[in-house]
């Protein structure tokens, strides 16, 4: 069993030893995942970059944990596999973004 898969599967004994699943529905796993990833921006609001590089690295993980779990019960939900679908993506964007043109620049594909 994958990593990947074993930790999908956590989550989703975690969610059904409390009923929890009613709760997860696509909006709600998505409207949540976005809520999380605004409390991992609050980790960095109004920081310079050096003191950005310099945060409690604990307050990442917390929510970066929360990210990732329900990214992961999003897929769960719809049967993706995410190791297949991060790596069409990346191959997606290696055509967007060919490195003779893209490397050391921070411009959109449709800029280069």
């Amino acid at each position: 069993m994958s990593e990947i898969r074993e930790l999908i599967e956590a989550l989703v004994a975690f969610r059904d030893a409390r009923d929890w699943q009613q709760f997860h529905d696509s909006k709600n796993l998505a409207v949540a995942l976005s809520i999380e990833a605004a409390e991992l921006n609050e980790v960095f609001l109004w920081k310079d970059v050096k003191a950005s590089e310099e945060v409690d690295k604990s307050k990442i993980k917390e929510e970066l944990a929360d990210v990732f779990a329900y990214a992961l019960l999003l897929a769960e939900k719809h049967g993706l596999d995410v190791k297949e679908i991060v790596l069409e993506k990346i191959a997606k964007n290696n055509e967007k973004y060919p490195v003779d043109r893209a490397k050391g620049s921070a411009k959109k594909y449709d800029e280069l």
